[in-house]
């Protein structure tokens, strides 16, 4: 009996074998799909702020350094020179006219003398006009402004007394009618009034050829009695108990002492 299956042929030597393909894999995909790399062009952007960061730095350091040797400028100069403040004293306060012309408008005339003493070996102050205010003072209420006046400028020199003269005039306006009753019923009963003398000004210091700016300063006066006179004889104030408060900050460029 014949046999008729048919057996596969065998590989001919030397024939190469085919590898298996694969369906491609998620990875593989991403990899085909992602844009090639490319260098960022951020270089010059940091570059460039480093620069902006190194001026700031060194700006900032300028401006503290600029600081601290006006600091120590101005500190030298204090230890030189030490300023110190005037003083003021009140010599005498003669009143000649303390009376109501009408219901509230007060007629006031007083003459005033101040003498400003200066100190220093080394520093001159020069002074603006200085504005005068006399206040009529009263325990729990409100002081009342009785008087007007002022002082032409001038210039305290070292190791200068100055004697400031005034006369004191009317209050601008007139006064309410709760502070003019109480000052007509003092007036009236002839007591002494308490008065308050307010010196208000700007000044410049001179140290050597250091010249400060403009400083607000306020000589503040108080424990003065004052009496209207009662014919045309000027009353004479009661000053020896009174004392002077002197506010001034001495600044030397920025800085104040």
């Amino acid at each position: 009996m014949t046999d008729d299956r048919v057996y596969p042929a065998s590989k001919p030597p030397g024939a190469a074998t085919a590898n298996p393909t694969f369906p491609a894999n998620k990875a593989q995909l991403y990899s085909a799909n992602r844009p090639a790399y490319r260098q960022p062009a951020s270089r010059r952007r940091t570059h460039s702020r480093g620069c902006c960061c190194r001026c700031c730095c060194w700006t900032i350091f300028a401006i503290i350094l600029l600081i601290l040797l006006a600091a120590a400028a101005s500190a030298v100069v204090y230890l030189i020179y030490r300023p110190r403040q005037p003083s003021f004293t009140v010599s005498s306060l003669r009143v000649s006219s303390l009376n109501f012309t009408s219901a509230n408008h007060l007629a006031t005339a007083i003459s005033l003398s101040v003498i400003a003493k200066n100190p220093n070996k080394n520093v001159a102050f020069d002074y603006d006009v200085t504005d005068i205010t006399v206040y009529r003072v009263s325990p729990g209420d409100d002081d009342v402004v009785i008087g007007k006046g002022s002082v032409p400028s001038f210039v305290h020199g070292k190791k200068n007394t100055t004697l400031l003269k005034s006369t004191v005039g009317s209050p601008p306006g007139d006064l309410d009618e709760l502070s003019a009753g109480k000052l007509k019923g003092e007036l009236k009963a002839k007591r002494a009034v308490a008065i308050k003398i307010v010196l208000d000004t700007k000044v410049k210091v001179k140290m050597g050829s250091v010249k400060s700016p403009k400083s607000g300063i306020r000589v503040t006066c108080e424990g003065i009695r004052a009496a209207a006179p009662t014919g045309k004889k000027a009353t004479t104030a009661a000053t020896s108990a009174a004392k002077c408060k002197v506010d001034l900050r001495i600044k030397i460029w920025k800085f104040t002492f």
